[in-house]
């Protein structure tokens, strides 16, 4: 017999609560039964069907302050069948991987119906999201209690709950027995150890654990760089000469760690059920917003805005803008230039110990004020990107990145641009090199970790002094974990680390063969990376919702263009050592014109070794393809069927007669 969803009991007596909903302090009661109902009403009636209890009773809630907070959570049933509607992907008995459904249950593996970790916590959480998103209003026009928060039909209440101030945040919780497992095998675990990342991927999900997995193949990706710049340092320090090998070596590598990780990200997501993961229909962004009108794909009711002032927007204010944020990051740079000669002047006109050390004060300073530009640059993005009303959260993110990534380059890359090949100085190009690597690298240790954790203990220290000091009949742990829980940092997502790891990587590819160092101070830094945002996942950050990934995506795309970049450079840097030149002392236009020929025919290896080497491995696209295949087959059978069933109705029809 098919199990629905109408069949389910939202009465369960065993309830484990995975997420939180936190409601403004002045929801009015009426608010709080509507949202209620809507949470455990079945399906077929326009609700959840979840499960949905306050943290603290009647009682609770006049002995403590009051706090509005609520505990979501579903039966077993319930998630198995929201496994099937957002289409999670799981291990068959016969080793292939194919969408979860309920009715062939018993087919896949580590399967049985008294176990309750065939979906790991992270994939019931991403069900209760999904559920609680796709929450739709009917034939509500207000929220009730709050006129002024309109309703349509099709609205997403969650995100209105949102908007609206409401719901003041929904997040999931930690698994304390599960999160102390992983932590010990994680980031208190003994240096140059494999990260557990299919451990990471369990507890987090796909997009956290393929960042663990790149930092890690990107760490051990550059000890090559590292190994080969470390001896170059000690040897060759001051003799440019040499640097034409490292740089060729440079190219060669930039390329081919991009295409081995496309191969290994496709080993995992494959094993994860991610890459065979059919992609829905996606639906507007919480912040979208226009005139009520008919999406002419999918016939529902949802807001509808101009393209064309949506172009107006990007083309008539975000284009001026950050052409203007880029010509003051210009304008700050050359500011950092005549401090260098004042510095410069100091020293020569005393020479001593103290000015010798205030060369490297105008360099650390610019570092401090770029990291300062980049953050207050970041904020001006989102607004705008959110401001230009993006109808999907992918052209949101990629317009954010774009803009992101577009001032970051400049404000980090522009005054070793001009140092190199404006002002041809190699030793102020090294000093500059290393003062921006290892002050951002120190800088973002603190700012994104340090600085949080601290800041997390205090709190810890005075939620536990405070529960410790109750005196009501509360579940005190499940209580504590939740206050604890709810005061943490948001996780916003992995943007910013991998756009450090981005900028680690231009540092190392574009210029290294001046500083060979960089690879080796990379390396370091990232060692300490891993702990420090692992870390800072663990105990610094509410727990994020999964969300499954096949990819790094667009970033894979950034690196790319990075490494393209990349080999301009180092062929420009190649073109004007002494020792290539010495080659060509009459005619230069000679040597620009072998440069240009070399650049292009690096950038056709470059493109060939990337053709060359495919992105998937072949066992994985055979079993894609065997996928395919049996999903056509399954379709003609389904067809098949269909057409039997009006041939059957249509004799017995015929023989009426």
């Amino acid at each position: 017999m098919r199990v629905t969803l109408s069949a389910l009991d939202t009465s369960e007596s065993s309830f484990t609560p995975l997420v939180v909903i936190e409601l403004a302090q002045d929801v009015k009661e009426e608010t709080k039964e509507w949202l209620k109902n809507r949470i455990i009403t079945k399906k077929k009636d326009g609700g959840a069907q979840l499960l949905f209890r306050p943290l603290l009773n009647k009682y609770e809630k006049e002995t403590l302050e009051n706090q509005n907070l609520y505990l979501v959570g579903a039966s077993t049933i319930r998630l198995l069948l929201g496994a099937e509607a957002v289409g999670l992907v799981k291990e068959c008995n016969d080793n292939a991987m194919r969408a979860f459904t309920y009715g062939t249950r018993h087919n896949f593996k580590g399967f049985h119906d008294n176990n309750d970790d065939f979906l790991t916590m992270a994939e019931c959480q991403f069900i209760i999201k999904h559920e609680l998103e796709n929450l739709r209003a009917r034939d509500e026009r207000m929220i009730p209690g709050y006129p002024q928060a309109k309703l349509y039909p099709g609205k997403s209440l969650l995100r209105r709950l949102l908007t609206s101030g409401i719901v003041v945040r929904v997040f999931p919780l930690h698994d304390n027995e599960a999160l102390k497992k992983l932590e010990d095998t994680w980031y208190t675990r003994l240096p140059f150890k494999y990260q557990p990342i299919d451990s990471i991927r369990a507890y987090f999900g796909e997009t956290i654990a393929l960042y663990f997995g790149f930092l890690e193949y990107f760490t051990f990706a550059l000890l090559p760089m590292a190994i080969i710049g470390l001896p170059y340092y000690l040897f060759v320090w001051e003799d440019y000469d040499k640097y034409v090998i490292f740089a060729s070596f440079n190219l060669i590598w930039s390329t081919v760690i991009l295409e081995v990780w496309k191969r290994g990200c496709a080993n995992m997501t494959y094993r994860w059920g991610t890459l065979v993961m059919k992609r829905q229909f996606e639906e507007p962004r919480p912040g979208f917003h226009g005139v009520l009108g008919i999406n002419a794909v999918t016939g529902r009711e949802e807001p509808i805005y101009s393209s064309f002032k949506r172009q107006l927007r990007i083309y008539l204010v975000s284009l001026p803008f950050v052409c203007l944020c880029l010509y003051f990051s210009l304008y700050i740079m050359m500011i950092y230039f005549d401090m260098e000669d004042w510095a410069l002047s100091i020293h020569e006109d005393s020479g001593s110990e103290w000015t010798s050390a205030l060369l490297y004060v105008p360099s650390i300073i610019y570092a401090i004020v770029i990291e300062i530009m980049n953050r207050l640059y970041r904020y001006a993005a989102e607004f705008l990107t959110s401001w230009e009303n993006h109808r999907l959260e992918s052209a949101y993110q990629n317009h954010l990145v774009l803009k992101v990534l577009v001032f970051n380059f400049l404000n980090c890359f522009a005054s070793l641009f001009y140092i190199a090949f404006v002002l041809k100085d190699m030793k102020l190009l090294r000093q500059s090199l290393a003062t921006l690597l290892i002050t951002s690298q120190i800088l973002n240790q603190i700012v994104e970790s340090l600085l949080p954790y601290w800041l997390q203990r205090k709190h810890g220290v005075r939620v536990k002094r405070k529960v410790q000091a109750l005196k009501a009949d509360i579940d005190a742990p499940l209580y504590e974990q939740v206050i604890l829980e709810k005061e943490m940092g948001t996780y916003l997502g992995t943007f910013d680390d991998y756009l450090e790891l981005f900028l680690q990587f231009g540092y190392v590819s574009l210029f290294s063969c001046v500083y060979p160092l960089a690879a080796t101070f990379a390396v370091l830094n990232n060692f300490t990376e891993v702990n420090s945002d692992a870390l800072k996942m663990c105990r610094v950050f509410k727990r994020p919702f999964a969300e499954p990934s096949a990819s790094i995506g667009v970033w894979q795309l950034a690196f790319e263009t990075m490494s393209v970049i990349s080999v301009v450079t180092n062929c420009a840097l190649i073109g004007m050592s002494p020792q290539v030149n010495a080659a060509f002392p009459d005619s230069k236009t000679d040597l620009i014109l072998i440069v240009v020929a070399v650049e292009h025919a690096l950038l056709a290896l470059k493109f060939i070794l990337a053709f060359a080497i495919p992105d998937k491995p072949r066992h994985i696209q055979m079993k894609l393809a065997r996928l395919e295949f049996e999903s056509l087959e399954a379709l003609k059978q389904q067809a098949q069927q269909v057409a039997d069933d009006l041939k059957e109705a249509q004799a017995g029809g015929e023989a009426a007669c």
